[in-house]
């Protein structure tokens, strides 16, 4: 595969020299009358049907990532697998289906079925009933089953007829099939599709599969590479049947012997016998051969003793033993590695020590958390130009995929699938006129400069103070050095020529001394440093708290910034602002931009008002007192702590400007109900607390209210207006009291979701509608060709794709009192995108999802000693014993978090 995203990419439009002809199923007549037909079904505000299709923009063609799908009439036949002996090992059933196809009753089906290698099988034509056969197992490298040996029965049992025909009515928009459930036939369809890859290539989540033997791989860092592979998932659109094929990259363990790795990575430790990175020490599954045949195993512990000093008893040889003696006598392989390396635990259930030189590493993704560095490497890598991306998709894609050629079983079934992306109709929105109180933004390809603007409504400053955190490398001598008064100073003036009231002269200039580096692992000494100089500064402010401190980083690393942000909204009630160094002492230019970029923060942390849309384009937010919500939750990456919480965030406009989005935060178990682990725990004391702060500042409760839901799946739409709709709903009524009048509080209000985790995107027809790198341009809009057959739903690309292939936003109404349009969504959507408070951009999201966004991010910051664990390694616990200490982990963070925000700054956009 070629590599991408260093230069030499092909440039241009995909496919431009193609006629890209919109197919008559997507004319405006044909989707008339499909809109028409859902006048028969009942209005009902959950999971509202599409009220029409929008038309306001420019009309523009595009090319589409999604390939028609034909399916043969007849049904599909569903099969529930049964193994006896049970297992729940994934690695044990691979192996059982891989050998169940071998035997002679299974060959003659091959060709026409498709299954899961766990649990469920899908044929094309019924399969004989009873239908049991016999798997004798052996392992891969094992000539034949050994005598007395396990022998599994796969018992195949009709389930059900999966019904092609009803799909074909879904798609097609009869409204009498609304509620078919289209999951199982697609789910089986999926299955289908997937299996080549499935047993060629190595699946990383639901859909994403990687060819590592047939693909160049990036080096991230040692034992760390990144892997260019497809995601593909069958999808239901109007009036079609479609794949979704995409690329995707992700990390990957470099296979090698596991020796070599810990020797490679102790290389860069002193003393401890070396072991692997946590995010290896969870990742890695190794092969041994000492047994003459190919064992996988999943690492479960790295023990801390060499082979050598391991011991155990060992009937065979006479008792206890060392690993070193034990491998020499039994096996008579004599250890390289015997006294300095460790032995690793590879036992399911009881411990089994194999010595590392003995393993081998084969391709298996990485499950760490990769570091800044490697991040920025993923993305150098997997930012290739549009047409890079869609000419990867139709050649390299859909042959290592099986699509083209079509590969077994997908012929057996009588599918078939176009080897040309789908044509769709799509507009191109205007921008929003933008205002200030003095000079004009001139909006060009989503952003505009603000050198020469005064904002809003500037914010007032009392006093402030600048912290210079001496951390590393020493860009600045301390508090009395010319350069950081010079800097001070252009940056008091930035922030009164920006509209700002702010005290002359300089302010409080202080700095830490030099902090403790490596050897303080955790930066808890560097941090105590710093809170006593943030200690001091409130004591000496006495009533007078400084508006916001400005601390000056010379380096930023995983525990200084995240520290200081929670000792100043949590434990001292300040807001904080932090510049880098190295680029607030860049060119005159330069600096100013970036001095300008920060003033936007200073003045909306602290009540300001920065733009505002011209009137024209807020219309449908001010028909009535209106308050915009945004929700979000954040979970525990991959290097947190087992126990750590997950961070919910609601944000809610205070006023009629909707520039002002001050916060409520919560932590909650992120496994408490795992169907609905996305969900809210506490929605309706947030949406509280929000509606109470909205009513300080207005005298009165919205009349309406319309919520941006962030990061759910299509899955978990149903849960959203089950368990969070009865919340909001809950919220209303606590604030229904008699004090307020003698009617209920029940304002009319809708629920829109807003994904990213998606794969849909959209590639210009011709350069005359293309941005300079091929992209689509600022106010795409989608809602034909590729969006759901009755949904309200469409793709909005507010922002221009700086690099890489822009993705859109997937907007999805899924309960609607407002009775919104579509353009009013979709033009209102586009409009509110350009109205972030700390962007001179339009930007992916709509602001009020974002800014929810960013506030589970910062709760993240005031548990960060839960949410970065470097010190922690595998670990040998079991099932209960880490139950155990998940619950400890939480009640411990429950603990830390305390009243979370400072009363001080709580009402405020602390998080911004």
């Amino acid at each position: 595969m070629r590599g991408g995203g260093r230069g030499g990419a092909p440039g241009g439009i995909f496919a431009e020299n193609v006629p890209a002809i919109i197919p008559p199923r997507l004319s405006d007549a044909n989707t008339a009358k499909l809109i028409k037909s859902f006048s028969s079904i009942p209005s009902d505000p959950s999971r509202p049907l599409r009220p029409g299709y929008g038309t306001a923009g420019e009309p523009i063609t595009l090319r589409a990532n999604f390939f028609r799908v034909r399916v043969q009439s007849g049904p599909i036949f569903d099969y529930a697998v049964e193994i006896t002996p049970k297992t729940d090992i994934n690695r044990l059933k691979a192996r059982i289906f891989f050998l169940l196809e071998q035997s002679a009753a299974c060959k003659p089906l091959l060709g026409h079925i498709a299954h899961d290698r766990s649990q469920r099988l899908v044929s094309a034509k019924r399969l004989p009933q009873p239908l049991n056969i016999a798997v004798p197992f052996f392992e891969e490298g094992e000539k034949g089953p050994r005598a007395g040996g396990t022998v599994y029965t796969v018992a195949i049992k009709f389930d059900k007829e999966l019904d092609v025909e009803s799909l074909t009515k879904y798609v097609n928009g009869q409204v009498e099939s609304r509620d078919y459930n289209t999951l199982p036939i697609i789910s089986a369809l999926n299955l289908v599709l997937q299996q080549h890859a499935t047993k060629t290539g190595v699946r990383v989540g639901k859909n994403k599969y990687f060819f590592p033997t047939a693909s160049q791989h990036f080096q991230l860092s040692p034992g760390i590479v990144a892997f260019q592979g497809f995601y593909t998932s069958t999808r239901t659109v109007s009036e079609q049947l479609v794949v979704n094929v995409n690329n995707c990259m992700t990390a990957f363990i470099q296979p090698g012997n596991l020796a070599e790795a810990l020797l490679a990575f102790g290389r860069n430790t002193s003393g401890a016998m070396p072991t692997l990175p946590r995010g290896f020490a969870k990742s890695v599954k190794v092969t041994t051969n000492h047994l003459g045949y190919k064992m996988r195993k999943p690492i479960k512990a790295i023990a801390s003793t060499s082979a050598s000093n391991t011991f155990f008893n060992c009937e065979e040889f006479g008792g206890r033993i060392s690993v070193e003696t034990y491998f020499l006598k039994k096996y008579k392989i004599k250890l390289k590695h015997a006294k300095n390396l460790p032995v690793v635990d590879i036992g399911a259930k009881k411990t089994n020590y194999i010595p590392a030189e003995l393993c081998e590493i084969e391709w298996q993704a990485y499950r760490g958390k990769l570091s800044e560095f490697e991040t920025a490497q993923m993305i150098k890598y997997a930012c290739n130009p549009p047409r890079f991306n869609a000419e990867a998709i139709t050649t390299e894609g859909f042959a290592l995929l099986g699509l083209n050629p079509v590969e077994a079983p997908v012929d057996g079934f009588g599918v078939g699938v176009d080897t040309e992306m789908v044509v769709i109709p799509a507009r191109e929105l205007r921008p929003p006129r933008l205002t200030y109180s003095k000079g004009n933004a001139n909006v060009r390809n989503g952003s505009w400069n603000i050198m020469d603007v005064k904002l809003h409504r500037g914010a007032v400053v009392a006093n402030w103070v600048v912290l210079v955190v001496r951390d590393g490398q020493e860009i600045l001598q301390g508090a009395n050095d010319d350069r950081l008064k010079t800097l001070v100073t252009r940056f008091g003036d930035k922030l009164r020529k920006s509209g700002m009231q702010i005290p002359p002269g300089l302010p409080n200039l202080r700095a830490t001394p030099p902090l403790q580096g490596l050897q303080d692992a955790s930066r808890e000494g560097a941090l105590g440093e710093i809170r006593k100089i943030l200690t001091t500064i409130i004591k000496e402010a006495g009533n007078r708290k400084p508006s916001f401190i400005l601390v000056l980083l010379s380096n930023r690393d995983n525990y200084i910034y995240p520290g200081i942000k929670r000792m100043g909204d949590v434990d001292i009630g300040v807001h904080t602002i932090h510049m880098q160094l190295s680029k607030a002492l860049g060119d005159e230019r330069k600096q100013d931009q970036y001095l300008s970029n920060v003033c936007l923060k200073v003045n909306s942390k602290l009540g300001g008002i920065n733009h505002l849309l011209d009137p024209s384009a807020m219309r449908w937010l001010t028909k009535q007192k209106t308050m915009m919500i945004g929700i979000d939750v954040s979970h525990p990456g991959p290097g947190s702590r087992e126990g750590a919480p997950s961070i919910a965030a609601v944000v809610a406009s205070v006023d009629d400007n909707f520039v002002q989005f001050p916060a409520s935060l919560r932590i909650q178990k992120p496994d408490a109900n795992r169907e609905s682990k996305e969900m809210l725990s506490e929605l309706r004391d947030m949406l509280v607390e929000r509606l109470l702060l909205y009513e300080t500042k207005n005298k009165m409760l919205p009349q309406r209210i319309i919520v941006f839901r962030d990061g759910v799946s299509e899955g978990q739409f149903d849960i959203v207006i089950r368990e969070e709709k009865a919340q909001i709903l809950e919220a209303f009524q606590k604030l229904s009291t008699a004090a307020r009048g003698p009617k209920p509080y029940r304002p009319p209000f809708s629920i829109v979701i807003c994904g990213k985790r998606h794969h849909a995107r959209f590639y210009p027809t011709s350069s005359n509608f293309a941005d300079k790198n091929g992209n689509t341009r600022p106010g795409t809009v989608v809602d034909k060709g590729v969006t759901a057959v009755f949904d309200f739903d469409f793709y909005l690309q507010a922002h221009a794709g700086l690099q890489g292939t822009v993705k859109p936003t997937h907007y999805t109404v899924v309960y609607d009192e407002l009775k919104f349009t579509a353009d009013e969504l979709q033009q209102g959507s586009n409009d509110f995108s350009y109205l972030y408070a700390r962007a001179t951009k339009a930007v992916s999201l709509i602001p009020a999802a974002y800014y929810a966004d960013l506030a589970c991010e910062r709760g993240r910051y005031y548990l960060n000693d839960f949410m970065v664990d470097d010190k922690a390694t595998s670990s040998g616990k079991g099932k209960s014993d880490r139950e155990e200490e998940r619950t400890r982990v939480f009640n411990a963070a429950r603990q830390s978090w305390g009243q979370g925000i400072h009363s001080d700054i709580r009402d405020s956009m602390f998080y911004i």
